[in-house]
């Protein structure tokens, strides 16, 4: 993940601006580059310049307009990100999670804020970032305004034991080699998967010997970093993480937003949404079933072209 390329969407709410100060601490760790993105709707946007303190009115030109965009983008992110880290802004046209999805195809993460400005005629930032998690194919962080990431050295990692939840491993393990920090590799059993507790206890005994040497295959470099554990309750999985980062306070929690399917499986798709809408911590997320830079742009321009 060395030099890593961050996107980070703004809506010019404060709330929007944590992303960037993720994004600072992102790109000192890995070497990285910051580029601050905002998205537009002409029709609906140019009677609310005022929210960027621009004064700009709907008579004036679109060249105007993105300049005076990119002025204020450069100027937010500039309180956040040093000049070393920072890229030129980046403007486009259209629906902001479309948008979101089609430029995340030049960059090596995104990173967002779960919540923002409200309002008809404005970048609506929480149900943006909900369907940019289900669309992109890149991988994502998404933080709220109490989202400490501190020195990035306390890890949740999630797993299900599908091939879908182990595309986040490689990019846990590169940041616990690159901070030190320590992962708690966590397996979720619930009791309400299974016909009685009895059930659930013997898989979750047998799982504890899979959960090892998952540690064992993946993590074998930094082995002594990583604490394997399989957590059995009456909760659902969802409740059973969000309730975990609460308790030890992660800097970050590593999952995946697409995992096995089945009953008596951890469904990772639907935990990760919740978990993204409840947590205070920031949420490190891989979609391995997004959508491809090519059907990105087409979904993109065809609704420009509209």
């Amino acid at each position: 993940m060395k030099h890593i390329k961050i996107l980070v969407p703004v809506d010019f709410s404060e709330l929007s601006e944590h992303a960037l100060k993720a994004a600072a601490l992102y790109a000192r760790t890995f070497d990285g580059t910051v580029t601050p993105f905002h998205a537009y709707i002409p029709v609906t946007d140019l009677d609310g310049f005022y929210y960027v303190g621009s004064g700009i009115t709907p008579h004036e030109k679109y060249g105007q307009i993105e300049n005076v965009l990119r002025q204020r983008l450069n100027e937010t992110a500039l309180k956040y990100v040093t000049d070393e880290f920072l890229n030129e802004p980046l403007l486009d046209v259209g629906n902001p999670a479309r948008a979101i999805t089609y430029n995340a195809k030049d960059f090596d993460l995104v990173i967002m804020s779960t919540h923002g400005r409200t309002g008809f005629s404005r970048f609506v930032m929480g149900s943006v970032t909900e369907k940019v998690l289900r669309m992109c194919n890149k991988p994502m962080i998404t933080v709220t305004d109490k989202s400490e990431m501190g020195d990035l050295a306390s890890i949740l990692l999630t797993t299900d034991f599908s091939e879908n939840s182990y595309q986040v491993f490689p990019f846990a393990l590169s940041l616990a080699e690159k901070t030190g920090g320590k992962i708690d590799l966590v397996h979720i059993v619930s009791i309400e998967q299974f016909f009685d507790a009895k059930a659930a206890e013997k898989t979750a005994s047998e799982r504890e010997q899979q959960i090892n040497d998952l540690a064992d295959k993946h993590f074998k470099d930094i082995r002594d970093q990583v604490t394997p554990r399989v957590i059995s309750g009456n909760r659902k999985p969802q409740a059973e993480i969000c309730k975990l980062a609460k308790e030890k306070n992660y800097n970050l929690i590593f999952m995946s937003s697409v995992g096995r399917s089945g009953l008596e499986y951890l469904m990772m798709g639907s935990t990760a949404s919740y978990v993204v809408r409840t947590v205070d911590n920031a949420v490190f997320t891989v979609n391995p079933q997004g959508i491809s830079a090519e059907k990105a742009k087409k979904i993109h321009f065809d609704y420009r072209n509209l």
